[in-house]
């Protein structure tokens, strides 16, 4: 049996009962997260603009795009909400089975899947159980397929979420469409030929939109299957494939055979952002915060700050000088900056208003990022992060973070998990939908339909939703009361 065929074997034959107890306990979490930040990313302007390219678009008026109270076909939906829920990059981000791996190549594996199987599950009425089983499948697929890729892939200017994400998407939308084996192998040659994405585009509109094309392209991939459109039945391991063609080759011990043994949730694990901006920042982010409180430090005070790391994070973070708040995600000196003005990081925090501030400016100028050689020399599977503060009295303040808060070393609980949702829901469901969407997702395996998850989801009687209605097409409209 052959990679391509071993995938889809795993998808087609893995039913919910075959789901590990404790898999299907993370997987709330992740959905609950993943829903929790496309609903805050919906209000961005990047996602504001899809919505509206969406609009004009037209269509048929079938799913959910979230917080907007509007609906629209499900690739677009699938689309919109996918970029919605990377917008903020709040998203989760897989972890790596290996030191030589740049952190699990930093995909973001709950969105594509998550926004495909939204979307396509509204539209088939599925359940709870199904709706779990397509996700966890998706995702596993996804971050297998990510783990086993050459990381020249990544290095080389490659946005692994975008390349890979379409993988995920496209077989969790084939387990929903109960597609045959044969027509998931072709699912995954139609969606291997759509997978593109480049790095360069950090810090602008066009990285969301990677996510958003993923979950679309794994829509869209599984269609065509389901309809006969033929594919190559071995896409990822032909030597014109995927693998050989973007990357120059894999490690096949990292995936055949590796498929939901363990699920990759459970081991190495997958990691929940505790910031809205680039994963490689968050052990840093930790730590400055927490030696500002610890020393109640000022911005006055300080002389320098230095932030050592391995070699990969100055080739993600890489605005050193940043002008707005796509950039400033992706600036460890803004994260620094703004974590001693502040002593926060938060969705507040991440504004262009903040990062042209006279005091922020002045305080990224005093800091530094480096590559340090004990860090570099222990591998790329962690983002370890030491950090030197130099105080204008001569003193000087040292701390090192291997992981963030939200890495599976340091979990979140199901009550942090909750009040992150809160703050980002908040933006634009009412408290009300924001607790009953809590209380749905904790037990979703046990609803008989998602329509009451939906209905607080859609913010469908925002005045944001009316606003939106009146500069659109006839097209597009509300979200259908059920």
């Amino acid at each position: 049996m052959g990679l391509t065929q071993d995938v889809a074997n795993f998808v087609s034959k893995t039913r919910y009962r075959d789901i590990p107890t404790e898999v299907v306990c993370l997987a709330r979490g992740f959905i609950l997260d993943g829903l929790g930040v496309a609903l805050a990313g919906s209000t961005d302007d990047c996602a504001r603009i899809l919505q509206a390219h969406v609009r004009q678009i037209g269509g048929r008026e079938e799913v959910t795009l979230l917080g907007t109270g509007l609906s629209a076909p499900v690739p677009k939906a699938a689309l919109a909400n996918g970029v919605a829920g990377h917008a903020m990059d709040y998203d989760d981000t897989q972890l790596s089975t290996s030191k030589e791996a740049v952190y699990g190549l930093l995909t973001h594996p709950t969105t594509p899947v998550l926004a495909a199987v939204l979307a396509t599950g509204e539209k088939e009425k599925i359940r709870g159980k199904d709706f779990l089983l397509a996700y966890i499948l998706g995702v596993e697929v996804e971050c297998r397929i990510a783990d086993a890729i050459n990381p020249h892939h990544y290095q080389s200017g490659f946005h692994s979420t975008a390349t890979m994400g379409g993988f995920g998407a496209a077989m969790a939308v084939g387990k929903i469409l109960a597609l045959k084996e044969e027509a998931l192998i072709r699912t995954l040659g139609i969606a291997a030929s759509m997978a593109s994405g480049l790095r360069e585009n950090f810090g602008t509109m066009t990285k969301p939109l990677h996510a958003g094309r993923a979950a679309e392209n794994g829509v869209t991939a599984a269609w065509l299957a389901r309809e006969g459109f033929t594919a190559a039945l071995n896409i990822l391991e032909a030597r014109r494939g995927f693998y050989n063609a973007m990357a120059g080759g894999y490690d096949e011990s990292k995936i055949a055979g590796r498929l939901g043994r363990p699920y990759f949730m459970q081991e190495p694990g997958i990691s929940i952002k505790p910031y809205p901006s680039g994963s490689l920042s968050h052990p840093a982010q930790d730590l400055i915060l927490d030696l500002v409180k610890e020393h109640d430090l000022h911005a006055e005070d300080i002389e320098s700050i230095e932030v050592g790391t391995n070699s990969n994070v100055p080739n993600a973070l890489i605005y050193p000088m940043p002008k707005t708040a796509l950039e400033a995600k992706f600036s460890i000196p803004f994260c620094m900056a703004i974590g001693v003005l502040e002593r926060k990081a938060g969705i507040a925090q991440f504004k262009d208003r903040k990062v042209r501030d006279a005091k922020v400016v002045q305080l990224m100028k005093r800091v530094s990022l480096y590559v340090d050689g004990e860090l570099e020399s222990l591998g790329y599977d962690q983002v370890r992060s030491r950090i030197r503060i130099k105080l204008k009295n001569g003193k000087m303040i040292e701390g090192r973070y291997d992981v963030a808060r939200g890495h599976p070393e340091k979990p979140m609980s199901w009550a942090e998990l909750g009040e992150k949702f809160k703050d980002c829901a908040s933006l634009v469901l009412p408290r009300k939908h924001v607790d009953e969407a809590i209380q749905l997702v904790a037990r979703l395996e046990q609803l008989e339909t998602l329509r009451p998850l939906l209905r607080t989801l859609a913010g469908g009687k925002d005045r944001r939703a009316k606003r939106l209605k009146k500069s659109g097409s006839r097209k597009w409209s509300h979200t259908r009361k059920s």
